[in-house]
Parts: structure tokens; sequence; C-alpha cells
């Protein structure tokens, strides 16, 4: 194999990864308890009706909380908070 190749190999393979598989969650921790515990407790991520039923519906909702709080994130933020979120509550796969 080309060694010239490898860089880019690794590239792929971790950009294929995917954003959560990269998440801190302990960042994504700390930036919900700072910005998200004013509008709701945790109630609301373990309350039956709740409207989140997929990875890609939590990052929307958590967006949609970023853009209402004007909290101008960078997409691995948004990743943290998704990826903490999930963990600890919601388990969609």
């Amino acid at each position: 194999m080309n060694k010239s190749l490898l860089p880019l190999i690794a590239a792929m393979l971790l950009t294929a990864a995917g954003p959560l598989s990269a998440a801190d969650i302990g960042h994504g921790k700390s930036l919900k308890q700072k910005n998200c515990m004013g509008c709701h407790e945790d109630a609301v991520y373990t309350r039956k009706d709740r409207r989140v039923s997929s990875l890609a519906g939590l990052e929307k909702q958590v967006r949609r909380c970023e853009l209402t709080l004007g909290l101008q994130w960078f997409d691995e933020d948004v990743n943290d908070v998704v990826a903490y979120l999930n963990q600890t509550f919601y388990k969609l796969k």
C-alpha cells in the first residue's frame, strides 16, 4: 500500500464513524446544565409523552433550543449535548 494514502484513509475512517462517536459527554453535560436548566428540569426528557423519538429528532430539538436561547454553539457543542442527553435519558439508536 502506498504510505502517502494512509493519512487520507485514516481521515475517511474517522469521518465515517459519525459525529456522536467523537462526542465529549462531559462537555455536553456541562453545556446542558449551564444553558438548559433555566427553561426546564430533567423531567422533560423522561416524560411519557415526549416528542423526541429519534437521534435526528433529538438533534433538531437541541438546535431549536440553541436558537431560542441565542447560544451560537458550534456543531461539536450540539453533538456533545445530543450525545449526553441520549446516553443519559433517551437511549436512542
